[in-house]
């Protein structure tokens, strides 16, 4: 079982981890309505090295990213709900919109990232580079999305 871990000491934990020998990959997002895409792409993370950290978005981050009317389910929910996930060892909130200092702290050997995205327009990619980490582009499971599974819903309605 994860466990959720505090941020303030995040980049002398993760340094520990490198000093056993351990690799870390590290990947972020809201995780609202989990679903199995995401269960999907959080097991291919987990592929890439010994531990996943997963990066938060907190309650405030989601708001200021898709609106006042999200996230759905609170973030100590969404934060539980991932820790009880075999591939998740740990997650880590953070407030800010993006997730780049938090991932400039961490120095993960690895960062996963939606196939959406390539290395030319990675918001992240400059740190990547600075701290030599190797990044791997997952591909979604078609169909899947949080805003797919609200729009059934409100369609229901």
């Amino acid at each position: 079982m994860g466990q959720i871990i505090n941020r303030k000491n995040i980049s002398e934990f993760v340094a520990n981890l490198h000093k056993a020998g351990k690799t870390v990959v590290t990947t972020n997002g809201c995780f609202d309505i989990l679903h199995v895409g995401h269960v999907r792409y959080l097991q291919k993370s987990k592929s890439f090295a010994d531990y996943l950290m997963v990066l938060l978005n907190s309650d405030k981050s989601v708001k200021s990213i898709k609106g006042d009317d999200r996230p759905i389910n609170n973030e100590m929910d969404r934060a539980e709900l991932l820790c009880a996930l075999n591939c998740v060892d740990f997650v880590v909130l953070f407030d800010e919109s993006s997730p780049a200092s938090l991932l400039d702290e961490i120095k993960p050997d690895v960062y996963t990232k939606g196939a959406d995205y390539t290395m030319d327009t990675l918001p992240e990619r400059d740190i990547m580079i600075k701290n030599k980490t190797k990044v791997e582009f997952i591909d979604f499971v078609q169909g899947k999305s949080t805003t797919n599974i609200i729009n059934k819903i409100n369609s229901k309605e």
